[in-house]
């Protein structure tokens, strides 16, 4: 394997116009178009920030994993090398404890690595650290609701440099004597004044993690797919593979983020777009977090909110912060947080009474405003699970200036596997996209999606997406996989690249 670059090589690139050619170039390989003639990307000339500072510095694909192994009599977990963080979210100065277990007993490398776009490579190096030896660590008994929390010894120990851009960052675990791979993932959160604020949905991927073997949200002991109040999951284990909609290994140990969030990112930071980042819980227990930016962003799978993840979001848009939410099935299932046990566990739905119709044991949870849609705009209705093409049902609304669609108009797969629709009766709101979702090409299934955009009190405004995939249309990223049920995405779109500038430079009172 290439050793990892020096994180202090100076970059080849001597002046910002060389650096938009550069990064120009390389875009137009990896599908991120006309990025010279949008006023987002030629705004580096005249307004750098840290994230164009940040991407200069010379990349590396070394990040991704060469030899992933999942056991096969669980399915999920990777016995050979796995781990898990003290902290999902950790600000600058601050030390980060990695806990790992390695079978064989080695020595255990832990390559450090902030995601981004790096001209194309898709992340840079930071500090490799060592380990002498890491034994093998025995399975945590299931506590109450099957929790398994996890008390392994401390095998790495990161104080995160004072300089520490945020962002989204890989540790890369290799077992030293069998050459097995795997993730540990953690997000460095800062509190500066930002133009955007992107929040990922580490929730749901803990809500989804099976990890040893049918340990997650939807598991009661006896249901695969089970949506009551039986069942808790903890932070402190480690992220399993991935369990739903494809077969995805090479993303073992980080959740969800490479999946549906990281085609966001990478492609907003090739934009130069000044973007921080935070978790869910960051969310939940840092109002203020929320208001440090002028657009907060959700991306890809984020179902999983707590009641104060909620009022925090609807107080930003009374204080004039713009939302985006670029996911489907988001604020769905709401959740306590236990932090002792640095756990969650579901209680309830953000939507009425038989508004879904998945899962007989959302039955068994309240129902109780509020509802994701007052927020929203729209929220997880009918049978939740679909897909669609994105049709234009708007033409003259300002989401598509200069992407020339018309009524009618249509993208192919943009809308799945979850999504939106039953918009709220909020003044303003306008449907800027519609139409019926399917299980199956000319399949439809009886679902009704909506994409919308109603306004703030501030001149703000909130924007729902109303799918899963609108990552899909923005970038494909070293390593990424395309979903396909129930429709499929054909990958980056000028359209959707356009329609996203759109809504994050109205969030800047650029248009």
């Amino acid at each position: 394997m290439q050793e990892p670059l020096n994180s202090s090589d100076p970059s080849p690139v001597h002046n910002r116009r060389e650096a938009i050619k550069q990064v120009a170039g390389v875009a137009a390989g990896l599908g991120i178009s006309s990025l010279l003639g949008n006023p987002s990307f030629a705004a580096m000339e005249s307004a750098s920030n840290r994230i164009v500072e940040e991407n200069k510095k010379t990349g590396t694909s070394d990040w991704q994993l060469k030899k992933p192994e999942i056991d096969p009599a669980t399915r999920y977990r990777s016995p050979f090398i796995e781990g898990y963080c003290s902290h999902a979210s950790i600000r600058a100065g601050e030390t980060l404890e990695v806990m790992v277990s390695a079978n064989p007993v080695s020595a255990v490398s832990l390559e450090l690595y902030r995601l981004g776009y790096y001209g194309g490579t898709g992340a840079r190096w930071i500090e490799t650290l060592n380990c002498e030896e890491v034994k093998t660590e025995s399975l945590p008994e299931a506590g109450e609701n099957r929790v398994m929390v996890c008390q392994w010894p401390v095998a790495f120990r990161w104080t995160i440099p004072t300089d520490a851009l945020s962002g989204v960052y890989l540790g890369k675990l290799t077992n030293q004597k069998s050459g097995h791979d795997s993730y540990v993932i953690f997000i460095v959160r800062d509190d500066r004044q930002a133009d955007f604020v992107f929040q990922c949905s580490d929730h749901t991927w803990q809500a989804y993690n099976r990890w040893p073997s049918q340990f997650s949200l939807y598991d009661d002991g006896v249901n695969q797919w089970y949506w009551g109040g039986k069942s808790e999951v903890s932070f402190l284990r480690p992220y399993g593979k991935y369990c739903q909609i494809f077969d995805a290994p090479l993303s073992i140990g980080s959740g969800e983020f490479l999946l549906w969030e990281f085609p966001f990112a990478y492609w907003m930071e090739s934009l130069g777009y000044d973007v921080t980042y935070v978790s869910n819980t960051d969310t939940h227990s840092d109002p203020s977090s929320l208001l440090r930016c002028r657009g907060w962003l959700s991306i890809g799978h984020d179902e999983y909110w707590t009641i104060e993840m909620f009022r925090n979001a609807q107080a930003a848009v009374q204080h004039g912060v713009s939302l985006g939410f670029f996911s489907g099935n988001a604020v769905c299932g709401r959740v306590i947080w236990n932090d002792k046990l640095k756990s969650l566990r579901r209680v309830g739905v953000f939507g009425p009474p038989d508004g879904t119709t998945d899962f007989v044991e959302m039955d068994s949870l309240e129902h109780t405003k509020p509802y994701a849609n007052e927020l929203m705009g729209a929220h997880s209705t009918g049978p939740v699970t679909g897909g669609a093409d994105w049709v234009c049902s708007l033409e003259d609304h300002w989401i598509y200036a200069k992407t020339g669609m018309k009524n009618g108009d249509r993208i192919s797969g943009v809308i799945g596997w979850e999504w939106h629709g039953d918009p709220a009766p909020i003044p303003g709101l306008q449907v800027v996209a519609t139409g019926p979702t399917q299980s199956a090409p000319d399949k439809p299934n009886g679902g009704q999606y909506t994409a919308t955009v109603y306004p703030g009190p501030k001149n703000n405004f909130v924007f729902n997406a109303a799918t899963i995939w609108w990552a899909d249309g923005l970038s494909a990223p070293p390593g990424y996989v395309r979903p396909k049920v129930y429709t499929e995405p054909k990958g980056p779109d000028a359209r959707i690249q356009q329609m996203t500038r759109n809504v994050l430079d109205r969030m800047l009172g650029k248009s």
